[in-house]
């Protein structure tokens, strides 16, 4: 298991997978490492449902802090088609938090929740001891809608297009350079602008226009692990196989300044609000339009090719015609801990 951020495959299907309770018929998908959410039958009615942790960094400001975390917990669910609809929220804080930080940071969720359409329905809020920040808690958020129109994450299919939203890094970048700014050697016009990039770090609304658009057969929010480890996680799932090229996806400005200067790789780190979609080819140019309408860039990487077929390569993905695998480890973990020691010395 890696020491920091998500546990690998191997942990997952040793430890988590062979022990899920009971068997129910209900469950249409359960869980399966890299996917973002499950999914139940209820009765005909199509629930997405995902869990995630609330992470509130003060340094944001509590306003902030809370619109961040909300969009983070939501993108999940967001990434089957399926409106987010339905939100439970626990917060287990730390004794020393205030009742003001609180009341900031909450007005800014429920603001953000009702213009998303968003009801909170059931939670859990509590001091304790040995609690600490950022990690205060989990969230889980449902999606209800007709089975019809859920985008499984593993529906790519060969002669989909590929197309990539925004760009490597995005999240990395805007967070660390406004949470670090003194500790990362850049000049101000290339700090303001990588600090921008963390308004850009949620997938909801883009989530939903590229549903809308029609056409897309998968959808998942590149996290952990970035880019490549979304582009690994959604082959694997589908059976097939991803070839993409780096120069027709967007690069955000202030992206490979900061990951240079932090001595990272973009392609490989968490990049929350970028999203990889698998695309009907009939349909990409609705979906580009559609996006790019709202002000998102989006980029037509590559395409799904069949894999294990009459002696074909099985699941995988080449980038610039070179083999990749999983990450696995997400630099962005390390620098955010070296960083973070800095800023205290």
């Amino acid at each position: 298991m890696a020491d920091l951020g998500k546990v690998d495959r191997t942990f997952f299907d040793e430890y988590v997978f062979p022990r899920l309770g009971a068997d129910r018929a209900d469950v249409a998908l359960g869980p399966t490492h890299g996917v973002d959410f499950g999914l139940l039958d209820v009765n005909g009615t199509a629930v997405a449902i995902a869990t995630d942790p609330v992470s509130i960094l003060p340094d944001l400001g509590f306003e902030r802090a809370g619109r961040f975390a909300l969009d983070f917990v939501l993108a999940d669910v967001a990434v089957s088609g399926l409106a987010p609809s339905h939100l439970a929220v626990s917060f287990t804080l730390p004794p020393e938090f205030e009742d003001e930080s609180f009341a900031a940071m909450w007005d800014a969720m429920h603001a953000e929740a009702e213009d998303l359409g968003v009801s909170i329905v059931t939670g859990h809020t509590a001091r304790y001891a040995g609690c600490s920040l950022p990690w205060v808690g989990g969230a889980t958020a449902l999606a209800v809608g007709d089975p019809a129109e859920v985008i499984r994450p593993d529906g790519a299919r060969a002669g989909d297009d590929v197309l990539v939203t925004k760009g490597p890094a995005v999240e990395t970048t805007g967070l660390l350079t406004t949470l670090f700014p003194d500790q990362i050697d850049l000049d101000p016009e290339t700090l303001a602008a990588a600090q921008a990039r963390l308004d850009e770090a949620a997938c909801v609304r883009d989530a939903m226009t590229a549903a809308a658009a029609g056409g897309v057969h998968a959808m998942h929010d590149a996290t952990e692990c970035g880019l490549f480890g979304a582009f690994v996680e959604m082959a694997t799932g589908a059976g097939v196989r991803l070839d993409v090229a780096t120069d027709r996806i967007p690069f955000r400005p202030g992206v490979r300044e900061t990951c240079d200067a932090i001595g990272i790789d973009p392609w490989r780190a968490t990049t929350g609000g970028t999203l990889v979609l698998a695309v009907d080819p009939d349909r990409t140019s609705a979906v580009v339009d559609a996006l790019e309408a709202e002000g998102t860039p989006v980029g037509v990487a590559g395409t799904v090719e069949a894999a294990g077929e009459k002696g074909e390569p099985g699941p995988g993905v080449v980038v610039d015609g070179e083999e990749i695998s999983h990450p696995e480890v997400d630099p962005s973990w390390q620098a955010y801990e070296e960083l973070s020691r800095a800023s205290e010395r």
